[in-house]
């Protein structure tokens, strides 16, 4: 069978060894490196899908542990799947529900077959396993599945690490035998805590798997950001050159050029417009929290020289009105800015590989960019 979703490495910077790539899938081409917004329940919260699109989003996440539970993967099948329910014609992406379960640690069980859980909207009892997994992110038709995978805690031990890093392999060759979608293709994910040794026999056993691509799980977890990046410069070597990395639930300016700097292709986060809707924004410059009275009477935008809708069209003071008198118009603003931010940053970042100069972009960004005021 061939595979619906692949990978073309269009080139590797030069000056840093950044890769520039495009990731072709049935509903249309994703340009490397990418930022993925999350759309958990099948939105983008506070967005319209022709507002991503005029923001230029090339793909977007859902969420399968939350689908499950509400309104249900059948109805969404039954809705012509996730791409029609949702009105959006571009890539979606899928997780597998681990991470999720991961989270509700006092209220889930883990065993050889899978997950029991209580859900955390009505406290009843719920189970996935890999197939189960599979047969959700099948229903749900999104281009991209990942597998059912065991995420460690930070810290645990190496008992610990090894254990959840041996069961995720099983549980994706249950996914492998399981996945029969021809239209969708299954990312494997790597796991092994934070030990190199882990790490380093993940990334070879998934790539022994074959599979299209690969996540790279169990980060951004609470570690500190370079424990992270020791990881990924670890595995780097072991993952296949010709497939697409996914650092899993990253989603910061500094994340981006440092995971880029490492041979990550893609990224995701909910970050963008969770502090959107508490009245923060990214700048070049770092954390603007623009409900502070220092805004009062700033008729300046969010950030100069953005092209946003928000930057182009509102001032700082304006926005601060709306979030000081509650209107939800505030929090739709600051979304579309941060947004627009992290898609732009790319689109910087995609055009310095272009040109073999990231490195020089990447010390420019920091020249900037105040880290005090970081995320």
């Amino acid at each position: 069978m061939s595979n619906p979703v692949t990978f073309e490495l269009i080139k590797t910077c030069k000056q840093s060894g950044a890769r520039l790539g495009v990731v072709h899938t049935p509903h249309g081409d994703i340009p490397t490196p990418i930022y993925m917004p999350v759309g958990t329940q099948a939105t983008v919260k506070a967005m319209t899908p022709r507002e991503m699109e005029e923001i230029g989003t090339k793909i977007m996440l859902s969420n399968t542990y939350h689908l499950h539970l509400r309104p249900g993967e059948q109805l969404v099948k039954e809705a012509g799947g996730i791409h029609k329910f949702m009105s959006w014609n571009k890539p979606v992406l899928t997780d597998s529900g681990g991470f999720q379960v991961f989270s509700l640690a006092a209220l889930r069980k883990i065993t050889e077959e899978g997950v029991s859980f209580r859900s955390h909207l009505d406290g009843s009892k719920r189970f996935i396993s890999p197939e189960v997994s599979m047969d959700i992110q099948m229903a749900l038709g999104s281009d991209i599945a990942m597998a059912f995978d065991v995420c460690s805690p930070y810290p645990c031990d190496h008992r610990t690490a090894e254990e959840a890093m041996h069961r995720t392999h099983r549980w994706a060759e249950r996914c492998k035998m399981h996945h029969t979608r021809e239209d969708q293709a299954l990312f494997g994910i790597i796991q092994g805590a934070f030990y190199d040794d882990l790490r380093i026999e993940s990334a070879k056993t998934l790539a022994d798997m074959d599979f299209p691509g690969y996540g790279i799980g169990g980060l951004s977890v609470g570690e500190p950001k370079p424990i992270m990046y020791d990881m990924l410069e670890k595995i780097e070597p072991y993952m296949p050159k010709h497939k697409p990395r996914y650092l899993m639930g990253v989603g910061t300016p500094d994340c981006f050029l440092e995971g880029v700097l490492r041979g990550v292709d893609m990224f995701d986060c909910v970050l963008a417009t969770r502090i959107a809707r508490n009245g923060t924004c990214f700048t070049k410059n770092g954390r603007l929290v623009i409900r502070n009275a220092a805004y009062a009477h700033d008729f300046g935008p969010i950030e100069e020289g953005c092209d946003c809708y928000a930057c182009q069209n509102f001032s700082r003071a304006y926005i601060r009105h709306l979030f000081k008198a509650q209107e939800i118009t505030g929090g739709r603003l600051a979304s579309i800015h941060n947004l627009r931010f992290l898609i732009r940053m790319m689109e910087e970042i995609r055009q310095a590989i272009l040109e073999d100069r990231f490195l020089d972009y990447r010390k420019s960004f920091y020249e900037n960019y105040d880290i005090t005021r970081n995320f």
